[in-house]
């Protein structure tokens, strides 16, 4: 059976496969990349390098003492499909996979 250009992989997450197509080898739609652990959303910072992103996430910290909250972020390397088409300010989902260099272990998966 041979298989559509077009035709996407099921990878186990409730997100919407990619319109287009690529040929990444590290696509989780396109390529042969397993997802799994952590399922994070937040918005892209910087697409300056190749096949990669900045992904910013914020949260809230409860300090004790002072009974308030305080805002954080937690920035990630992220390996970005070129099927998946992000820039700069775009919110995406991005989940968890075995590591593909020093700092990149997550893969987007979703552009919200």
């Amino acid at each position: 059976m041979a298989k559509k250009q077009n035709d996407v992989r099921n990878i186990g997450l409730n997100v919407q496969g990619p319109t287009e197509s690529c040929n990444d080898k590290n696509c989780p739609f396109h390529g042969t990349l397993p997802v799994r652990g952590q399922l994070i959303s937040g918005v892209v910072l910087s697409k300056k390098m190749d096949n990669s992103i900045i992904v910013q996430k914020e949260y809230m910290r409860y300090i004790p003492k002072y009974e308030r909250y305080e805002k954080r972020t937690s920035k990630y390397s992220v390996h970005c499909p070129p099927c998946l088409k992000v820039q700069p300010g775009d919110n995406v989902r991005i989940a968890e996979c075995r590591p593909l260099s020093k700092s990149i272990s997550f893969v987007a998966v979703e552009k919200i």
